[in-house]
């Protein structure tokens, strides 16, 4: 495994381990905040991103990519009427 970011809030590096998963790439996230109970931990001991070594150049790549917002397959839906119907 080797880190590829390190990350001053849990939940940043929770989305960047699930935009990983979602393309297939394993990760995990590493923490030292002695089970939860010192959250201030986080300032000396930053949460952790790692990866497989193989997968760390596509990590970074994927990790990096611009976002894309724009919506696809969708642009006929405009969502539920005033009734609450589709």
């Amino acid at each position: 495994m080797v880190v590829i970011r390190q990350y001053f809030n849990e939940m940043e590096a929770l989305v960047a381990r699930s935009v990983l998963e979602a393309h297939e790439v394993p990760a995990v996230v590493l923490r030292d905040d002695a089970g939860g109970m010192l959250p201030a931990m986080h300032i000396l001991y930053p949460v952790r991103l790692a990866v497989r070594k193989q997968d760390a150049a596509e990590a970074l790549r994927i990790l990096d990519a611009p976002f894309d917002d724009s919506v696809s397959g969708d642009e006929g839906f405009i969502g539920p009427d005033a009734t609450g119907s589709p």
